[in-house]
């Protein structure tokens, strides 16, 4: 009865199972990740691609689009095919596997692991040990950052990455289980490794990150809504969530990642973002949110409370809805 049922729908369950598992042991550091497999396929094909295409602006460009279809043509097909043998050969088996892979992509209780390091750090005064824990989850420079800096980084970064670190691996995985969620993680890797608007991969990089912005944007909209809701749900200032998140979620340059921290912005009715340096170089941003109170080293938990409100009401949304879905093709 119950494997019959599952057959009918497997990713609700098996996404559920996933999410429980990931709050309750997180990203455990002697447990290879897949992430990790992709990483490396991406480094050994840019240096096959680079040594193939002429070292132009068009053959770098064609190089990037060659990347990412080799990346996630084989990181999808591999799943695909792993799950339909094992699924064929043993239901249970198949979603064992599915469950497990569901949970190794996500990263909830790891992002509040590494920003609860920030914390500690903060919290000793050791202004040294807090840059080097905060380097640890940011990519800008963090070395003549204040104390202040240092806390605005991690909650920045606890609000940004909940979008493309849970709130959209949970949407793919509503759609497609694992193999769904395997193609969204192959293609937010490549962004995170070669999406960079300067140096050695201006051009390379380019489809990929153009693609990262394309397969990120609904879900990141979809994650400032969850997060405005979370706000009232968890205590926040759900109101004033709301407002900064349709007045400043396009104060960045990227189209995806303002849309979150406008709402963490919001909730705790302090601003982020501004001016940050990355690698040397001074990058002028907009700021967001109102300084109704200056940043403390305590909104760096507050953000972590944020973030399991918003992944959890995510998971209950996009689980009815695909419930409803499933209801209506039977």
């Amino acid at each position: 009865m119950i494997e019959n049922l599952l057959m009918i729908e497997r990713y609700i369950p098996a996404v559920v199972l996933a999410f429980i598992l990931d709050l309750i042991f997180g990203d455990p550091r002697w447990l290879y990740h897949p992430v990790r497999v992709i990483g490396n396929m991406i480094s050994l094909f840019e240096k096959m691609l680079r040594a193939i295409f002429p070292k132009n602006k068009t053959g770098e460009r064609i190089a990037g689009v060659f990347l990412v279809i080799l990346v996630t043509g084989i990181t999808t097909a591999v799943a695909w095919g792993v799950l339909h043998v094992l699924y064929g050969w043993n239901f249970w088996v198949g979603f064992a596997l599915e469950t497990f892979w569901c949970y190794q992509l996500l990263a909830t209780k790891s992002l509040k692991v590494e920003s609860m390091r920030v914390y500690d750090a903060v919290k000793s005064g050791d202004v040294e040990k807090a840059r080097y824990a905060v380097s640890m989850i940011v990519g800008r420079d963090t070395k003549s950052l204040s104390m202040e800096g240092v806390t605005k980084a991690a909650v920045e970064t606890v609000a940004e990455n909940s979008s493309d670190g849970i709130i959209a691996p949970l949407l793919f995985m509503m759609i497609g289980g694992a193999v769904g969620a395997f193609l969204y993680k192959s293609i937010n890797t490549m962004d995170s490794m070669v999406g960079y608007v300067d140096g050695r991969f201006k051009y390379f990089g380019t489809f990929a990150a153009k693609l990262d912005d394309v397969v990120n944007f609904i879900p990141a909209r979809l994650a400032g809504l969850m997060m405005i809701l979370a706000s009232f749900l968890c205590g926040f200032d759900g109101k004033n969530a709301n407002k900064i998140f349709w007045r400043d979620r396009k104060n960045h340059a990227s189209p995806n990642s303002a849309h979150t921290e406008s709402v963490m912005a919001g909730a705790l009715d302090v601003q982020l973002a501004g001016d940050a340096w990355y690698f040397g170089v001074l990058h002028k941003k907009m700021t967001i949110g109102d300084a109704i109170r200056p940043v403390e080293a305590e909104d760096i938990p507050r953000s972590n409370k944020l973030l399991y409100g918003t992944a959890v009401v995510s998971l209950v949304v996009f689980g009815l809805i695909r419930a409803g879905i499933v209801l209506l093709v039977l």
